[in-house]
């Protein structure tokens, strides 16, 4: 059975399709089958973080959307190394960075209804024991279903006022939609924080658990999404984090 992961910024620039990446990377790890789609039609660019080249992409969550294709021939197969060596697999459903396309989303929409078949079908397809979603920021209607759909909803904000305030929305709508798992992640806090109180705060604030604290990494700005932080840094205190928040999640999703 495939357990589905949403995770969701109420603003942009939270880290969250870096998050995305290294957390479900750290899980195929383990040996298991992860899939991630990437949601944000609007603003496309997880497939960067696997050194995915956009020119090669033949198939993207566009085609599926606009049924030109299965959303099986979207899907890429990633030969990470330390993946496979792992006996673990990943795929990616990416979306498309044309100009074009984003602009047909934007005027027109699309189905929620054949994105939620396509989530349910990729599972079965492909075999996956997680399917990671890379939402759009914000809350619309692809958030909804994917916040409905979820085994575990992770919320990721930065410890700034303007993120508590609309994170306290989602997690509102989150508990309305009865969602099986919510988990909060901490992002970008500055190394000189407290990061025991920070914690506290926020569970304290939003009555939900803190699965991480993640500090503003130089090292990360410096790799500038140029590949999977945790693979390349494996012994970093930020990837240390990652190996702790994925088995929340692992825990969660039982």
């Amino acid at each position: 059975m495939t357990r589905i992961v949403s995770l969701h910024s109420y603003r942009g620039g939270t880290g969250k399709s870096n998050l995305t990446a290294n957390l479900a990377a750290n899980i195929a790890m383990r040996g298991k089958r992860v899939g991630i789609i990437d949601t944000d039609i609007q603003s496309p660019g997880i497939h960067i973080l696997f050194n995915l080249d956009a020119a090669k992409i033949n198939r993207s969550l566009n085609d599926y959307l606009w049924r030109r294709c299965a959303i099986a021939d979207t899907a890429y197969h990633l030969p990470m190394p330390e993946i496979t060596a792992a006996d673990g697999a990943i795929y990616l459903i990416p979306s498309s960075m044309n100009a074009g396309e984003i602009a047909k989303i934007l005027r027109e929409g699309y189905d929620v209804g054949l994105l939620n078949d396509g989530l349910q079908e990729l599972g079965q397809h492909l075999d996956l024991d997680y399917l990671f979603i890379d939402t759009h920021p914000g809350l619309n209607e692809e958030t909804l279903l994917s916040i409905a759909i979820s085994d575990v909803f992770v919320l990721i904000i930065r410890p700034d006022q303007q993120d508590f305030q609309g994170s306290a929305v989602t997690i509102e709508i989150a508990r309305k939609l009865q969602v099986a798992q919510l988990l909060i992640i901490i992002n970008k806090a500055i190394p000189a924080m407290d990061f025991a109180h920070l914690k506290k705060t926020v569970e304290d604030t939003f009555d939900a658990t803190v699965a991480g604290v993640f500090p503003l990494s130089e090292e990360m700005l410096m790799l500038g999404s140029r590949g999977v932080f945790s693979l390349r840094y494996p012994d970093h205190p930020w990837t240390r984090e990652v190996e702790r928040v994925a088995s929340r999640i692992v825990a969660a999703a039982k």
